[in-house]
């Protein structure tokens, strides 16, 4: 292992494996800052042929949200990919024979520690940290979202990382970072990432993204029914739940616990009391969608089912984003 590299567990996989890297390089910053002022809190709603419904609450800024919390931190971060497995080997190597920690994107489905109960399962939108390389047996350490550190072989690793399984295929993505002029975020940086937020589920530019999209899923969930087998739609009710509940990496609540925390966090950074009361807010949107992920659960366990109540339950939670997101907006105004 790399002297000074320290794991504990995580709620996301990017925001975690940040949160490790910023770490090791003396810059300790808590999941939840890092989830804020990287812009990473949204909704989307994705349905594209032949792949379950797509559920999420993480948003994908442009930039990145690893280069916007770089770019908030004072830290230099680059983002590769390649097409090349053996060039994406050799880089990441070269990194761990340095003693840096490489954070790179894989699919799941290739990774042999976990266990899908024998479904040919693929998210390739993973995140993980390598921290450590074994020339003699060809393994690799990889620190993911347990406690556990794992031994991977890097052909298995080679895999993970040039999947193509849509829709997030990894494409040997890696980042590299410079902490050399890194810094605390300022006052108005913490405001922006507040505002960006914001302004995306308030005022989406499509229908299936922010509290549109969270309205467009509750239209369109009590249909999945009609044009779903059976067998389609337990998968595709418990996606949803894997996906809002703590299981899926969101932290519970589909990231607005997390939210929550960074909010309350952020009150002090900010130097800012209003944003307490609306981390209280973004919990009990947290609570709605909790309550959401588990119907949809315990649903997908005694089909066939009336998927009707969704309906009335994802306006639910529709209300209370749009009021803790407005409020939102109203308290750094």
């Amino acid at each position: 292992m790399m002297k000074h590299f320290d794991h504990t567990p995580t709620y996301h996989c990017v925001t975690g494996s940040l949160r490790d890297i910023y770490g090791y390089y003396g810059h300790p910053l808590s999941e939840e800052l890092l989830l804020g002022l990287g812009e990473g809190v949204g909704f989307i709603y994705w349905h594209q042929k032949g792949q379950p419904p797509f559920i999420g609450g993480r948003a994908t800024p442009k930039p990145s949200l690893e280069e916007l919390v770089g770019l908030r931190t004072g830290v230099k971060v680059t983002a590769h990919t390649t097409a090349s497995k053996p060039r994406a080997e050799s880089a990441m190597i070269e990194l761990l024979k340095s003693d840096n920690p490489v954070m790179i994107q894989v699919d799941m489905g290739f990774l042999p520690y976990f266990d899908f109960q024998g479904v040919d399962y693929h998210f390739g939108g993973h995140v993980v940290v390598v921290c450590d390389y074994d020339e003699t047996s060809r393994q690799v350490t990889i620190a993911d979202r347990d406690e556990k550190l794992y031994r991977v072989s890097l052909d298995d690793v080679a895999k993970a990382r040039g999947s193509t399984f849509k829709p997030f295929p990894p494409q040997n993505r890696w980042l590299t970072f410079d902490f050399s002029q890194k810094r605390q975020p300022t006052k108005d940086e913490i405001n922006t990432a507040i505002c960006n937020q914001a302004d995306l589920m308030l005022n989406p530019p499509i229908s299936n993204i922010g509290v549109k999209g969270i309205r467009k899923t509750a239209k369109l969930m009590p249909e999945w029914g009609s044009i779903m087998t059976q067998e389609e739609l337990k998968w595709a009710l418990f996606n949803a739940y894997i996906f809002i509940s703590p299981v899926g990496g969101s932290g519970g609540g589909t990231f607005r616990y997390m939210f929550s925390r960074f909010l309350a966090e952020a009150s002090d950074l900010a130097d800012n009391p209003k944003l307490v009361a609306c981390a209280d807010e973004f919990c009990q949107a947290g609570d709605a969608w909790e309550e959401v992920g588990e119907w949809c659960k315990e649903t997908s366990e005694k089909l066939p089912a009336n998927l009707s109540p969704l309906r009335a339950m994802i306006n639910k939670v529709a209300d209370v984003e749009e009021h803790a997101w407005s409020h939102l907006c109203d308290a750094i105004s």
